[in-house]
């Protein structure tokens, strides 16, 4: 009997070790894979692909503006939306678009359930017929997707991919930000880009908790947890394995908030960089729960080339806001975003009137965008008539008083991290 009792707790030990290094391996794999499937050809017809006709647009200003200028004392950054939502989020999506779209970024559109492919193919033809989208264009729809469980790896590998895509479609860009169809902006994108722009390009802007990982905290990465949605076609639930693991000594584990602001040079590393760490990395956090609250955070503060150029703040405000009250503090809280706003919250129509100056179902208007005159906010997505210079920015009040609070980055070392990266020896 007690022959049996070992041979079973050897089989379940067995079992469970087989389906952790499943798991990771899985990660790793479907990283690659999702990424050469860019290459395919179905792949890229489900693709939201750039419209040849431009006959309603002079061709050298579409030229110019399809190309920003980038390098220059003084130049915008480029900045690399990733927007990602689930089923029935579409049309969220495609308002946060508007309201975020300038000619000069570039922006990625997911739809992360395992089917929907009807509302997929509906997003990619909505954004097809802006024919704003299509002079520019720097707006792409993921045509493929899979089932993503917000708490386990596939949401990291998820991220993941979308910046190997971004970065595949154009490697120009400063700035990667991920918006979920529940983010909305509190300033334009004229704000937003002058008040970067006088900013380092390689700063990483993440929310770190207080320390890293202590005695009480180690639980959360002892567990072992396997995310099936890495392999099966719907979203599932993570589940616990009877075992634990012991915590890692090769490094440190940093925690803080899921949504961060990443420089390119940051995320070259993560995909393509010739540094092994954020490989060993991905597949030690294949099995811990929540990984985007701590991936990226362990990265930086573990490679000696980046520790140096992180700024402990999200750039979101995370609680119910009232517009017209408070939006002065908003600014001082460092936020450029605000979340979670549900379906049809009212306050989002507070900010396109008296924050972005966007007309229902219009973009927000930009020194970019001169329809109807200086004086007007109108700015349609489907005309080509009076688009300037998009290279020039416009900012207001709110902009300017932005690019002071964010300036402090680079007023000697406000910018660089003090304590989040030291290791805690409690």
């Amino acid at each position: 009997m007690m022959m049996l009792k070992m041979l079973s707790s050897w089989k379940w030990r067995t079992r469970v070790r087989l389906s952790v290094f499943v798991a990771a391996t899985l990660l790793l794999l479907v990283v690659g894979f999702l990424c050469s499937r860019f290459d395919d050809d179905q792949y890229r017809k489900l693709m939201n692909n750039i419209s040849d006709d431009h006959s309603n647009v002079d061709t050298l200003t579409t030229i110019k503006m399809i190309n920003p200028s980038k390098g220059r004392p003084g130049d915008p950054p480029i900045l690399a939306y990733w927007f990602f939502g689930f089923r029935g989020e579409s049309k969220r999506m495609l308002r946060l678009l508007k309201a975020v779209y300038h000619p000069r970024n570039q922006y990625l559109l997911h739809l992360l359930d395992g089917d929907g492919d009807e509302e997929r193919m509906e997003l990619a033809v909505s954004v097809e017929s802006e024919q704003v989208f299509r002079a520019f264009g720097n707006v792409n729809v993921v045509g493929k997707s899979y089932a993503v469980e917000e708490s386990g790896a596939s949401a990291l590998s998820a991220m993941l991919h979308a910046s190997a895509l971004l970065l595949r479609i154009s490697p120009l860009w400063d700035w990667f930000f991920t918006l979920s169809s529940s983010d909305y902006p509190l300033f334009t994108q004229d704000d937003i880009l002058f008040a970067l722009t006088s900013l380092p390009r390689d700063l990483n802007f993440v929310g770190f908790t207080n320390r890293t990982i202590d005695r009480n905290r180690q639980h959360t990465f002892n567990r072992i947890v396997v995310d099936p949605s890495l392999h099966l076609k719907q979203a599932t639930p993570l589940y616990y394995a009877v075992e634990t693991r012991e915590m890692p000594t090769t490094f440190d584990i940093f925690q803080g908030s899921p949504w961060m602001v990443l420089s390119r040079g940051f995320m070259e590393h993560c995909i393509k960089g010739w540094d092994n760490f954020p490989r060993k990395l991905l597949m030690y956090y294949a099995n811990v729960v929540s990984p985007l609250e701590s991936y990226f955070h362990t990265v930086l503060c573990n490679s000696p080339e980046f520790r140096n150029t992180i700024v402990n703040q999200d750039l979101r405000y995370s609680t119910p806001i009232n517009v017209s009250n408070y939006y002065d503090n908003l600014v001082n809280k460092w936020a450029i975003f605000a979340r979670p706003f549900k379906e049809g919250d009212p306050t989002l129509d507070e900010l396109d009137r008296d924050i972005l100056d966007r007309q229902p179902h219009g973009l927000v208007r930009g020194k970019w965008c001169n329809n109807g005159g200086h004086n007007s906010s109108s700015c349609s997505s489907n005309s080509s008539t009076n688009w300037d210079d998009i290279d020039s920015l416009d900012p207001g009040f709110y902009g300017q008083k932005l690019q002071n609070i964010l300036s402090n980055f680079t007023v000697g070392d406000h910018h660089m991290v003090t304590n989040d990266c030291h290791s805690n020896s409690s």
